[in-house]
């Protein structure tokens, strides 16, 4: 057993391996991809039209809140009204993403609300960078994997193998401690310091893993779900967003 894993056993020997219950995804089967909205249903490009609706600087900027991107959606939705939504999605269809930089951003917007509505009873989001990072060092990837063709789908389950080797609240709290030290994003009160230096002491491996989560290969990331009762999980591998690519956040986004 690697140091990385023995501390692992030893931290987590206590800790239940798996909350209570199991998540149950919103609509059925693999999970939804659209958004509840007064008392419907919006697909993405439709949520995508109603928030580019009401997006301006003020609201496009990193840290906006989910809570408050569903609030913008709600009120877009209610001032266009069922007519109004239908042709304001017509037109935005026919916008370019590459011309139009905040096409792209409600996009991206819009598939961050399907994924947040993915699980009922709970809130989703993409697995972060420093997330992804610490179960692909905690899983055996970085020990036995040479030279060669890189397989997005290999990654994913050494992600997950390493995520299912802590529960999930502790992830977060090493990722938020990966993402501080790697990426410099802030770690209030250093959260996830203690565990970074105990179960990620080589600073080499993690930094490759890194790289390699923040790298062009599309990895199919998990979800991260937060239930009601504020218990974390690791959720399934949503569908990629725009473009063809799996989010991989530097900072959990709420």
């Amino acid at each position: 057993m690697s140091a990385p894993t023995a501390h692992t056993a030893a931290l987590f020997a206590r800790v239940p391996s798996r909350p209570h219950g199991a998540l149950v995804a919103r609509a059925g089967g693999a999970g939804p991809l659209s958004v509840p909205v007064a008392g419907g249903e919006l697909c993405r490009e439709e949520t995508a039209a109603a928030l580019f609706e009401v997006y301006t600087d003020e609201h496009a900027v990193p840290g906006i809140t989910t809570d408050t991107l569903y609030a913008l959606l709600n009120a877009s939705v209610a001032d266009l009204g069922p007519v109004g939504l239908v042709q304001c999605t017509d037109s935005f269809s026919g916008l370019d993403a590459v011309e139009f930089p905040e096409v792209g951003e409600c996009r991206w917007y819009a598939y961050r609300l399907a994924l947040s509505f993915w699980y009922e009873d709970a809130r989703s989001r993409p697995m972060t960078a420093g997330e992804a990072a610490a179960a692909l060092a905690l899983s055996g990837y970085a020990r036995t994997t040479g030279a060669g063709r890189i397989d997005p789908r290999m990654l994913a389950r050494q992600v997950r193998e390493g995520a299912a080797r802590l529960p999930a609240a502790a992830l977060v709290q090493l990722g938020r401690a990966v993402s501080a030290d790697l990426a410099h994003i802030p770690d209030p009160g250093d959260s996830g310091a203690w565990l970074y230096r105990r179960l990620l002491p080589d600073r080499q491996r993690t930094r490759r893993c890194f790289d390699l989560i923040r790298s062009n290969v599309p990895v199919p990331l998990p979800l991260v779900v937060r239930t009601d009762d504020g218990t974390y999980r690791i959720g399934a591998a949503p569908p990629p967003g725009p473009g063809n690519r799996w989010a991989r956040p530097l900072a959990a986004r709420w």
